[in-house]
């Protein structure tokens, strides 16, 4: 298979059974797996198989799908979107706040969808001092180009963590000493929350908010006061002013 890269996403989208598979046994960071549903799988039996032992997600699509991300070249039923920069793990991103000597301060995006709002989340995070940023991998938005390109290279200094099950992964963080605290409009104000000791602050997602089950592990609901007639904010603006109002209460009560 010549063909390896999508014209329209350079360097982004590899296409074809030989590519995909090359990719895999070399471990580039492969964000997913797209395979027309009407293929036969056992023609990819093995590159399925390696994927899902890598827990790389694995989703079907019609052909129409992949023949437009491809730019109609011959993808050969299979492509794989690719990662601008690996991911780390839960505990990497509690080791950079243990070196520091700071309690930790983690974001979580509860399926944050659109690129732009997380590359926006991962910039904020960074310039305040966030030692980490764990997203879902699945029906979120993934390391992608775009991503980077809105981040400015923040995740050069960030590091980012994908996990299968955010609920799982709060119960993790509750166990490690954090205090999980979520955005949500129902919640307490945040400028009257004590937001200076462990934090994992959770952002739901842009249409639906924190998920029921992820809302529920949280101990603290935060809000942010609606003064307007529109009666939400966005998710990277609203993350940016509760994890500033983090960094503020550490900077302003001498526990940075």
């Amino acid at each position: 298979m010549k063909n390896t890269v999508s014209k329209k996403t350079p360097c982004e989208i590899l296409i074809g059974k030989n590519s995909v598979k090359e990719a895999i046994v070399a471990g580039r960071n492969i964000d997913s797996i797209l395979i027309a549903s009407n293929m036969r799988k056992s023609s990819v039996a093995g590159i399925l198989q390696k994927a899902k032992d890598l827990k790389v997600p694995i989703k079907e699509v019609a052909t129409k799908k992949l023949d437009s991300l491809c730019d109609n070249a011959n993808h050969q039923g299979i492509i794989a979107t690719v990662s601008a920069h690996r991911y780390f793990s839960v505990d990497d991103i509690l080791d950079v706040a243990a070196q520091k000597d700071e309690p930790p301060f983690v974001i979580v995006a509860d399926e944050i969808a659109d690129p732009h709002n997380l590359g926006a989340i991962i910039r904020t995070a960074e310039c305040a001092g966030a030692h980490g940023v764990i997203i879902s991998a699945r029906r979120s938005a993934s390391l992608s180009f775009a991503v980077a390109k809105v981040s400015a290279g923040a995740f050069e200094h960030v590091k980012v963590a994908r996990v299968t099950n955010i609920p799982s992964v709060l119960e993790v963080l509750k166990d490690r000493g954090l205090w999980i605290y979520g955005a949500d409009m129902d919640g307490r104000p945040y400028c009257e929350v004590d937001l200076t000791g462990a934090v994992a602050l959770v952002i739901g997602s842009e249409g639906f908010g924190l998920s029921r089950l992820v809302k529920k592990k949280c101990d603290f609901i935060l809000s942010l006061p609606q003064l307007g007639k529109i009666n939400s904010l966005n998710a990277s603006v609203a993350a940016g002013i509760l994890m500033y109002e983090v960094a503020r209460q550490r900077l302003y009560l001498g526990l940075k």
